[in-house]
């Protein structure tokens, strides 16, 4: 039996879940130690429920994709939209080493991948396709090269493991990340735990803040400001889906997503610097961090667990090595050439999501630590450019030179 949630119940559900999450993260101690994000915590509630019904009464709970895939957007058009000219170059040297790290570890996850199913007598293009394909590409270019892996390549099965693998990916991700900050916190001793009624105040003023950053802070916003920043991301989101149509078999097409961010990184610019019109930094903060929880709460709770159960033995080592490997990674390279300081483990946080889930889990990640520990400017300019933008690019060209090794 199958159950469809049309759009407005999908949203109903997504809240459902963002609350069963903060009831979840305050009130199991567990949950709040190792800073786990609430939509995390009651998104994975919500798709062992989905789980259970499907193996004891054989009943499916089916999700609508298209308002999901909005709130993406809007996730994706707010980090545009927060990329000042004057706030890119704030990451100066350290996005550059950052993405390096990110860059290389890209590599080296393929190169795992690509290993391990040689050595367990797989095709070493399963190994690809459980590297960074789906690892730090996600469920979007799990699907779109699944397709080309069964079609051009003869892997049968590729795109239902290719989304077996990202669902893995999603939930350790999400999992991951605040227990390895605390970690290296806690480790190294780089800080304390916060107060908890600190969150509760205003935040600082938007020049001295990045996306994403404070997001249980109050901002105080106005009708007016409100619907001229939903124009902005209606601009956003409309010029997106019309260059993915054009784009479409040319050879400069891009994921939907991308084309979102690209634009409002435009239009911010232009309309900041070329027309001296003033953007609505605490409007984008909102809407941004409300599309970021409803849209990971949409993605955790429409999960298909019963996939990972599918997954055969030499498939769960290829990923659990995978993990283990990250781990490592994060603890012998990321933390120590990014300072070995507190933004290091932030940033560390950030980059399970970035490698091991999607940019939405990274940012839940990073904003569960500096909710315990306390801001982290650097990481909030970090992150959100690195996970959005750039690896999706370079992850694209690491793919393409991957197969033609292995062709």
């Amino acid at each position: 039996m199958n159950y469809q949630f049309d759009a407005f119940m999908t949203i109903v559900a997504a809240v459902a879940v963002l609350l069963v999450g903060y009831v979840f993260v305050n009130k199991v101690s567990i949950l709040k130690k190792y800073n786990i994000p609430e939509p995390v915590a009651g998104g994975l509630v919500a798709a062992a429920i989905t789980y259970i019904l499907f193996k004891s009464s054989n009943i499916t709970v089916n999700f609508d994709t298209t308002i999901q895939q909005i709130f993406m957007l809007m996730f994706f058009t707010s980090v545009g939209l927060s990329a000042s000219l004057v706030k890119l170059k704030e990451g100066g040297k350290s996005l550059l080493v950052f993405l390096v790290c990110v860059v290389i570890f890209v590599l080296l996850q393929n190169v795992v991948g690509i290993s391990l199913a040689k050595a367990l007598g797989l095709d070493p293009l399963i190994g690809l396709i459980t590297g960074s394909v789906t690892l730090t590409g996600g469920h979007g270019t799990a699907g779109a090269w699944g397709i080309i892996f069964e079609q051009e390549h003869g892997v049968q099965g590729a795109i239902a493991l290719g989304m077996a693998s990202a669902t893995f990916g999603l939930v350790i991700g999400g999992m991951m990340g605040g227990p390895v900050a605390k970690f290296l916190i806690r480790r190294y001793k780089l800080a304390e735990e916060i107060s908890p009624e600190t969150g509760r105040n205003e935040a600082p003023p938007a020049s001295q803040t990045a996306p994403f950053e404070f997001p249980e802070k109050t901002r105080l916003i106005t009708a007016d400001d409100a619907v001229k920043t939903m124009g902005m991301f209606a601009i956003c989101i409309s010029f997106a889906y019309f260059m993915t149509a054009v784009a479409k078999g040319q050879w400069f097409e891009l994921p939907t997503f991308v084309w979102a961010l690209m634009c409002g990184v435009i239009l911010r610019n232009i309309l900041e610097h070329g027309l001296k019109v003033q953007v609505f930094e605490r409007c984008i903060d909102v809407f941004g961090n409300a599309s970021l929880a409803l849209f990971l709460a949409m993605a955790l709770m429409s999960l298909q667990l019963w996939l990972l159960a599918d997954l055969a033995g030499p498939l769960v080592i290829i990923l659990i090595v995978q993990t283990i490997f990250l781990a490592l990674y994060l603890y012998f390279v990321t933390f120590r050439i990014m300072g070995k300081n507190y933004d290091a483990a932030v940033l560390c946080a950030g980059q399970c999501g970035v490698n091991l889930g999607a940019t939405p889990t990274a940012i839940a990640n990073i904003q569960a630590v500096t909710n315990t520990y306390g801001a982290s400017h650097k990481a909030f300019l970090i992150i959100p450019l690195t996970g959005a933008f750039f690896v999706d690019i370079v992850n694209a060209f690491v793919i393409q030179f991957s197969i033609g090794i292995l062709s």
